[in-house]
């Protein structure tokens, strides 16, 4: 049987990242990085086709018009994209496609490839969340308002996708991901598993309305 293409989304703080890594590390000839390109600078210690394939703008541009790209977005002022060559030679492997994107490139990719199965990644408490949001000490409540006001987006469409990961432990988060793809794209969730997932989807949706009303409070008192 043909290998899967899994997308993991999640809003910022989300914990996408460090799933993907973990299921790849775990079961490594089950799962393959698809290696992106993107337009940004290596940062250092980054090798060219490692983490990503860094190219010119003029030459992104020029193969998303000959449509080398299953998904890309622009991002901080800059491009990023799944390339459609390196999704085949993780395929081509016999292993399963792990692509850890945002929600409008899993659209893509779900538009391109009908049976990818699309996993969207939530701490159980929104709480929980929000510690993690303000743990990045570096971070202005002006950028944590702009990626809440992101996660809104995200959240709105999360309802879309196959299956919500509770990423509360690591290790439960990566079988919840293995057991995604052991089931196949056409699984469908019982009317328990859907009443229980909008019920979250619902909390953190109040919950972020709650935080960005705090937050602008805060930002308009900061500026008198």
């Amino acid at each position: 049987m043909r290998s899967s293409i899994v997308v993991l989304s999640a809003p910022s703080g989300g914990g996408k990242t460090t799933i993907a890594k973990a299921v790849r590390d775990e079961f490594p000839d089950r799962f393959g990085f698809s290696v992106s390109a993107t337009t940004r600078k290596p940062r250092v210690g980054e090798k060219d086709g490692e983490a990503y394939h860094f190219i010119t703008r003029n030459e992104f541009l020029r193969r998303k018009e000959a449509g080398d790209f299953l998904e890309s977005a622009e991002y901080a002022g800059e491009l990023y994209g799944t390339l459609r060559e390196e999704v085949e030679r993780v395929r081509e492997l016999g292993r399963h496609v792990l692509l850890d994107i945002e929600v409008d490139g899993a659209e893509q990719v779900k538009k391109l490839e009908p049976k990818t199965i699309r996993l969207f990644i939530l701490p159980t408490s929104p709480e929980t969340w929000m510690q993690r949001l303000f743990s990045r000490k570096s971070e202005t409540p002006d950028q944590i308002r702009r990626r809440l006001a992101r996660a809104r987006e995200e959240l709105a469409h999360a309802a879309h996708f196959d299956r919500l990961v509770t990423n509360d432990d690591l290790e439960e988060a990566v079988q919840q991901v293995v057991r995604a793809v052991d089931e196949g794209p056409g699984y469908r969730r019982n009317q328990r598993e859907l009443a229980r997932e909008l019920d979250v989807f619902s909390k953190y949706g109040t919950y972020v309305e709650h935080q960005l009303e705090r937050l602008n409070r805060e930002i308009h008192q900061q500026r008198g």
